[in-house]
C-alpha cells in the first residue's frame, strides 16, 4: 500500500508584529501631541512687518474683534480678568513668581480699536502681569 504525502502547508503569516507597530506610533503620536483648548471665539491677528520671535506663556487672554474679552472657559471683561488673576495666584503658589513673573499672552483682535487696547493695559498690570506678548502674524 503506498501512501501519498500531502504536501506541506506555509503556516500563515503573524500579524502580531504589525500590531504592535501601530501601537507604538499611537502612543509616540499621543505622547507628543499638544492638546489645547479651542479659542473662544475666532481672532484675526494683527499684521506686522516685522514679525519678532513667537509668544510664550502660561497665559493666554483673548480679545474679540467686538471688544469682548475672554480667559479659558470665562467670557466677559470682569469674568475673564477675575479668572486670569485667580489663574495667576495659582501659578505663583506653586511655581512662586518672586524671581520672575509670568508673561501674559494676548491674542487681540486685528479689527480692534487702539483706545480698547490701551484702556484693558492698566487692568492687566494690576492683575499681576508686568509683561504682554501681543501676539501678530506676518505680512
Amino acid at each position: 500500500m503506498q501512501f501519498t504525502t500531502l504536501p506541506r502547508r506555509k503556516p500563515p503569516e503573524s500579524i502580531v508584529p504589525m500590531i504592535n507597530v501601530v501601537f507604538l506610533l499611537l502612543i509616540f503620536f499621543l505622547m507628543t501631541a499638544q492638546i489645547s483648548a479651542p479659542e473662544p471665539f475666532e481672532i484675526t491677528p494683527p499684521d506686522t512687518v516685522n514679525p519678532s520671535e513667537e509668544a510664550e506663556g502660561e497665559f493666554t487672554l483673548y480679545l474679540s474683534s467686538q471688544g469682548e474679552l475672554a480667559f479659558r472657559d470665562a467670557i466677559g471683561e470682569q469674568a475673564a480678568l477675575a479668572a486670569l488673576d485667580v489663574a495667576r495666584g495659582a501659578f505663583c503658589a506653586t511655581d512662586g513668581c518672586t524671581k520672575k513673573m509670568p508673561a501674559l499672552v494676548l491674542r487681540a483682535d486685528g479689527a480692534i480699536l487702539a483706545k480698547r487696547l490701551a484702556a484693558l493695559m492698566p487692568k492687566i498690570g494690576q492683575a499681576g502681569f508686568a509683561t504682554v506678548q501681543l501676539v501678530t502674524s506676518p505680512q
